[in-house]
């Protein structure tokens, strides 16, 4: 989330959606909504730390000077746009992600707004992905080379757009990603969403569509955690012989038996969201003995997180949508 205040500087440090400071403001919402079964009618979604709004409410309720200040409210690209074009304008899909936006109007929830006593004009105006929000101006066009005819559209969330490049627009098609997080991604043409809150219902690029999403915060960062700590030697010895050291571990894990010789790995490493709704869940090796080497532990780590995004796919799979 970045902060601006009435001259377009930026109040404070941009706060990340990896953050878990605000279980606190979660409870807060969840509250001033009238209760979570409220809040999920109201904006498709419980309130999960990732989320924008509850790091608002963090801001309001710990740095009240810097709330103070504030008068626009965007989302990273949504910046990078404002410096392109001198417009605020963000995506349904991005704007999905903040927690207020009424997902199945494609438009800012003013009941959820009111109840946690934010100005709609904080946040920039609503588009569909592919409308246009504005030119570049003649200082951004200079800079980049290019002319003011270029128009800017109002693009996407990083998953969204991703799924369009990957062709998951049409009823029954899903991805699996994995980055510092894992994703497990379906198209829907209608709003689908959860009762029990465990997935995301959020806005597709795809206009008038939406998409169901589970999200698991340490996916690859498991393994990126795994090589940093515990394989420093191999990082080196990979970087000498000039080759990607998760080649080697993959090779490594792939020397151990299928079940890890009874070894489990929570992914837990920083919180978790799907389907545990958890900013305080940690990690752990279960199983672990003195008969156990390296490779066992990489296998138990990668079978961990995809055991972990298969949740999302059971729990999918149970709304009815339908997938490969």
């Amino acid at each position: 989330s970045v902060f601006r205040d009435k001259r377009d500087r930026v109040v404070r440090r941009a706060i990340l959606w990896n953050d878990q400071r605000t279980a606190a403001e979660c409870d807060e919402i969840e509250q001033r909504a009238g209760g979570r079964n409220k809040l999920i009618q109201m904006v498709a979604n419980p309130a999960l730390t990732g989320f924008t709004a509850p790091k608002i409410l963090w801001l309001r309720n710990h740095e009240p000077r810097h709330f103070d200040k504030t008068r626009k409210i965007l989302l990273p690209k949504d910046e990078i746009r404002r410096r392109m074009t001198g417009e605020y304008a963000t995506d349904v899909s991005d704007a999905s992600g903040m927690l207020l936006l009424d997902v199945a109007k494609r438009r800012w929830s003013k009941r959820l707004l009111s109840a946690l006593e934010l100005d709609v004009d904080l946040f920039a105006r609503c588009y569909e992905s592919e409308e246009v929000t504005g030119r570049l101006t003649s200082a951004a066009a200079k800079l980049l080379g290019l002319s003011t005819d270029c128009v800017v559209v109002a693009g996407a969330g990083d998953c969204a757009a991703g799924a369009v490049g990957n062709g998951i627009v049409n009823r029954g098609v899903l991805s699996t990603s994995i980055g510092t997080s894992g994703v497990m991604f379906v198209h829907s043409d209608e709003v689908k969403i959860d009762p029990q809150g465990r997935i995301h219902t959020f806005c597709h690029a795809v206009r008038g569509k939406w998409h169901m999403m589970g999200v698991n915060l340490s996916a690859g960062g498991s393994l990126q955690w795994f090589r940093n700590e515990l394989c420093k030697a191999d990082v080196a010895k990979a970087r000498r012989a000039k080759v990607e050291v998760y080649d080697l571990l993959s090779k490594e894990a792939a020397s151990a038996p299928a079940g890890s010789e009874g070894l489990f790995f929570l992914p837990y490493l920083s919180g978790e969201r799907t389907p545990h709704a958890a900013p305080d869940a940690r990690g752990c090796f279960i199983g672990l003995t003195l008969a156990h080497t390296r490779g066992p532990l990489l296998r138990a780590t990668m079978a961990g997180v995809t055991s972990s995004m298969r949740h999302s796919l059971t729990i999918i799979d149970g709304l009815g949508l339908p997938v490969p």
